[in-house]
């Protein structure tokens, strides 16, 4: 079986990719739309992202041969990638982080790094439980990274003064959550081999059913015509290819498969949930942290608090706990 990259690389690639994701999500939905005297709205640009993110998908499994190791089903003669039962459930919960993760960057009055630091939270209490639930064995190391990132997130909420979030960034967040939740379960049943060509499969069978089924829901909250969300959408599936902002919103969709790549690299780790997603998790909050720099430099949101700073610090010191823990763990006892 071929080596894996080590895991930290995959982090940093994920952060690396993720830091202008955010920052670009934000600036178009900050900038004037000169036709509507306004900034384009996250639920205005989510439905043209997400169909470029699927196409710009499909292009890489292919030119990658990551095809071959999905499995297969033969129709008209042709053999083509089909999902199993439990990537199917995958590709489900992937489908609602598809639409609330660019939403969170985009909700006025409220920080990139508080969302980050609250939907990440949630991720990081669940993965134990999805460990324990399968049986898995969770480390020394990876409790206390988790209770490090715990301790990091409640600071940030409690001097901020509690949530005070507009309904839909509550269920963005809820959304979020349940959608990692059962990606992790299925992840933790079928995905976590070890082996780089189950990741590859994995991949495509998730992403078969995740992006029809997220351009189908918006498609279906655009039609049925609730108010001006519902009008938001609409353009979002027509105007938008044809404004100035399209060429921004095909970078953000090819930014957003290289963080998906990353993540489910990290993700697919064989070590566990409570190891693999405090990794990814903090990455992802580090890099929301740095583009809160980013943005105030260019004037269009405030810099990170001494509280959410205070949360990055514990967050880096989670990743160096898993990183030595782990190896520190899986050395070889005996007498030199």
């Amino acid at each position: 079986m071929r080596r894996r990259a080590p895991i930290e690389l995959f982090a940093l690639l994920y952060f690396a990719t993720y830091l202008p994701y955010a920052v670009l999500v934000r600036w178009l939905a900050t900038i004037p739309y000169p036709p509507f005297g306004r900034a384009l709205t996250g639920l205005e640009i989510l439905p043209a992202s997400t169909i470029v993110s699927a196409l710009l998908t499909v292009v890489f499994v292919c030119s990658s041969g990551w095809t071959r190791q999905a499995h297969h089903v033969r129709i008209f003669g042709l053999s083509l990638p089909c999902p199993t039962r439990w990537t199917v459930a995958s590709g489900i919960g992937t489908a609602l982080l598809l639409f609330t993760v660019p939403l969170s960057f985009t909700f006025k009055g409220v920080s990139i790094p508080f969302m980050q630091l609250l939907m990440r939270g949630d991720v990081l209490l669940i993965a134990p439980l999805v460990d324990m639930l399968s049986g898995r064995r969770v480390g020394w190391y990876s409790w206390v990274a988790l209770v490090l990132v715990s301790i990091g997130l409640f600071l940030t909420i409690s001097t901020r003064g509690g949530l005070y979030l507009p309904p839909l960034a509550i269920a963005t967040v809820l959304l979020y959550t349940v959608g990692y939740f059962v990606r992790l379960a299925v992840m933790t049943k079928v995905g976590k081999t070890g082996d780089p060509n189950t990741v590859k499969g994995y991949f495509i069978e998730e992403k078969i059913v995740a992006f029809p089924v997220a351009t189908l829901a918006l498609a279906l909250l655009s039609a049925l015509d609730f108010g001006p969300q519902s009008g938001q959408l609409s353009f979002g599936f027509v105007g938008v290819w044809t404004s100035n902002q399209m060429g921004w919103v095909s970078i953000l969709s090819v930014l957003l498969v290289l963080v998906s790549i990353f993540s489910i690299l990290i993700l697919l780790d064989a070590r566990e949930n409570t190891f693999c997603v405090p990794i990814e998790r903090s990455a992802s909050v580090l890099a929301g942290i740095a583009a809160a720099y980013v943005l105030s430099h260019m004037s269009i949101g405030a810099r990170p608090t001494s509280a959410e700073m205070i949360g990055a610090a514990l967050l880096i010191a989670a990743i160096a706990v898993l990183s030595f823990g782990r190896r520190l763990h899986s050395r070889p006892s005996g007498n030199h």
